[in-house]
């Protein structure tokens, strides 16, 4: 598989991938039950199959059902969707993607946020996130 394909991800995915962070682990039923507006239990059965072949979500068998988990850390799959948005939508530029952030005309940050940030960039992004 591609790299490219493995970075790209439907919107439901990301919805199936953050339940699976949340949990830890859980049956397609279980996902199924927490997806907003949930398509049927195939879909669901469907897109685990789809992020397995992807190499983002395992499996194992307990009893007659599957359950899932990551089998990427969560650390990973953020850095990877970030790195996908810096390069669609900022040319690979950090520093635009904090620009936009920051954009007063569409100012959505409290003081409180701004000062976080200052203090990551102050401590080189060591700070916890």
């Amino acid at each position: 598989m591609k790299r490219e394909d493995h970075d790209r991800f439907s919107a439901r995915e990301r919805q199936v991938m953050d339940i699976l962070f949340r949990r830890g682990r859980a049956s397609a039923e279980d996902v199924l039950n927490e997806l907003p507006d949930p398509p049927s239990y195939s879909a669901v059965r469907a897109l685990m199959a789809t992020l397995e072949g992807k190499g983002m979500v395992k499996h194992s068998k307990e009893g007659r059902r599957y359950v899932y988990e990551p089998a990427v850390p969560e650390k990973k799959a953020k850095r990877t969707a970030l790195n996908r948005l810096l390069e669609t939508f900022f040319d690979g530029r950090p520093e635009r993607l904090v620009a936009a952030l920051l954009d007063p005309e569409d100012q959505r940050l409290s003081k409180q946020e701004i000062d976080r940030i200052r203090e990551l960039i102050d401590s080189g992004g060591k700070g916890r996130s």
